[in-house]
């Protein structure tokens, strides 16, 4: 089928280490030329920025690609999720409303798709963060059946961030399960 619609996207990767974001955005943009859907007429690689603040790289490259039908241009949007996207050719398109009704459909059924994966992943999320909460629970109070300790101490045989831990501590402390004293967190005597 020809390839008629001619459109410039920009498709970018944030990770780390370098070498990984670099590898990835190439193999990505690889991909898009094996798919047999599109036709990469031309790519241009931006250098590799680190990010400031944070350990990680960004990187873009800009594309201009051929597809035959609009059908493929929505695909890709929802496929690549480019950053942005820009038709260049043609300069004019129509539709019927029986087109414009398909579209709709089907980006309200990827809609669809998105929010129940987000719903699962946040539902999984708090599962998570409920048992590890009743793990560093138990953990903590294991620690202080063998002895008192101060929250630097906790901190260290925990791994949690220490001011993170103190604020788990107070909660702790509200629930009367544990008391602290000049510094000192002790299981609460009954």
């Amino acid at each position: 089928m020809e390839k008629k619609i001619l459109f410039r996207a920009v498709i970018e990767v944030l990770g780390k280490p370098q070498e990984h974001v670099d590898k990835s955005l190439k193999q990505f943009v690889e991909k898009l030329k094996t798919s047999g859907t599109y036709e990469v007429i031309s790519e241009e690689y931006a250098d590799l920025k680190k990010q400031e603040e944070q350990e990680l790289w960004a990187g873009f490259a800009e594309l201009e690609i051929k597809a035959a039908q609009i059908e493929d241009l929505i695909s890709f949007c929802f496929d690549y999720m480019p950053s942005m996207i820009e038709i260049i050719e043609p300069k004019e398109l129509k539709y019927s409303d029986a087109d414009v009704s398909n579209f709709l459909n089907d980006l309200q059924s990827k809609l669809h798709q998105v929010d129940m994966v987000a719903k699962q992943v946040k539902f999984e999320n708090e599962q998570l963060k409920k048992s590890m909460s009743g793990l560093l629970n138990n953990y903590l109070m294991v620690l202080l059946s063998k002895g008192n300790l101060t929250s630097e101490q906790l901190s260290q045989l925990t791994g949690v961030n220490q001011d993170k831990l103190e604020d788990y501590l107070d909660k702790l402390i509200d629930q009367e399960k544990v008391s602290l004293k000049e510094g000192i967190y002790f299981i609460k005597s009954k």
